[in-house]
């Protein structure tokens, strides 16, 4: 596409905030559609002045939001009437910067705009991380004029809104779809088998308690083979290395990775949660994973993600409430004592992951702008 029919359009409007599982995609999108040439403004809630990154290099602009879920009935109330000033603020910046197109990521920071856009007629979308439609999101489904979703199923999506859908999967890292399409190397005989436990920024509670209890109580000849990386939340961080040195297993143990591309791409089995880029990250890998989701997710969106690759033979999903140490040695014993287990469910891991999920989206966002299908302004993407 040339630069000039580019600069020619108003800017592309980015509407995020909230957490990391939203802004994300955001990054990732504004990082793509910058080389392309396009302009782009991000509007967001108070804590937009804390991105970094590509979001942070970008015209920025902050209205009122608030988040209504949980909340009681007078925080609610005055969540809904900052929703409302948001939304005149939002109306009135739209009107200034006339956007080609206004994109939201969930999350009710993303409400406020996205409304005003649809109430002025700006060609709009939304993404969907989750294998079930946010909440945010399915106020804003019926109103947009694109939907981009993350799994080929999505809860609490309508058949009426299924018609404007397209699955771009949820973007990652260049640096882990730059590990697509490598082949995964099942433990050899005798050889190191790599386990990688992860559990959100910090780890999971449970995930410090169960998995080295589970990994100590293997049988001899899986055990001494074990090497293990495991992100532990800070408080259980001497707790976690004291069990893994009893045990005598090989252990690195610390409260934030930041190799992930490395660690994943070592690793022959991933023990998690079952967030959304957690999922999009070891899709796109080819990873094999035990998902433990998270018990209290809104909409229990974790649980609707583990299934979906769980369905597809790419792991298995256990609920937090059926974790027990001696649970998760017996499942453990199953897979690792058969390499040929992990190798299919690597397979069928790769299956399920877009690695071009950012030029996926970017696509759509680009074509929405100038007023064309997907299809006139996409190059072939990589779909496994």
């Amino acid at each position: 596409m040339g630069g000039a029919v580019v600069t020619t359009l108003g800017p592309i409007v980015l509407a995020t905030g909230g957490t990391g599982g939203h802004v994300f995609p955001a990054q990732a999108l504004a990082e793509e559609l910058k080389r392309r040439g396009f302009h782009l403004a991000l509007v967001t809630d108070r804590r937009g002045d804390a991105y970094s990154g590509p979001l942070g290099e970008l015209e920025a602009h902050t209205i009122k939001a608030a988040g209504v879920s949980g909340k009681g009935v007078m925080a609610r109330i005055g969540a809904v009437g900052q929703l409302f000033v948001g939304y005149f603020q939002a109306r009135a910046l739209l009107n200034k910067l006339a956007p080609s197109a206004v994109v939201g990521f969930g999350g009710y920071p993303s409400v406020p705009t996205m409304v005003a856009a649809s109430h002025l007629g700006l060609k709009t979308a939304i993404h969907e991380q989750n294998a079930v439609l946010g909440r945010a999101n399915r106020l804003l489904a019926g109103r947009v004029d694109r939907i981009a979703l993350s799994f080929d199923e999505t809860d609490s999506l309508s058949d009426r809104d299924r018609a404007k859908s397209e699955r771009t999967g949820n973007p990652v890292r260049p640096e882990i779809a730059a590990l697509a399409g490598r082949p995964f190397a099942p433990p050899e005989p005798g050889g190191p088998i790599r386990i990688l436990v992860i559990g959100g920024s910090q780890g999971a509670q449970i995930l410090g308690e169960a998995v080295p209890a589970a990994l100590a109580a293997l049988p001899d000849d899986i055990r001494t083979r074990l090497s293990v990386e495991q992100q532990s939340r800070p408080e259980q961080l001497a707790a976690v290395k004291s069990a893994y040195a009893k045990s005598g297993i090989d252990a690195d143990i610390r409260p934030f990775f930041d190799d992930m591309p490395a660690r994943l791409s070592r690793a022959h089995l991933l023990i998690s949660r079952a967030g959304a880029s957690t999922l999009a990250e070891m899709t796109a890998v080819g990873l094999p994973g035990i998902l433990i989701p998270y018990a209290y997710a809104i909409d229990d969106h974790q649980a609707a993600n583990a299934a979906r690759l769980s369905d597809a033979g790419g792991g298995w999903a256990i609920p937090q409430k059926d974790v027990t140490p001696e649970d998760l040695t017996r499942r453990l014993k199953q897979i690792l004592g058969n390499p040929a287990v992990l190798a299919a469910a690597a397979h069928a891991s790769a299956r399920t992951g877009i690695p071009a999920a950012t030029q996926r989206l970017a696509d759509l966002v680009e074509a929405l702008a100038l007023g064309k299908a997907v299809s006139d302004t996409s190059s072939p993407q990589e779909t496994r």
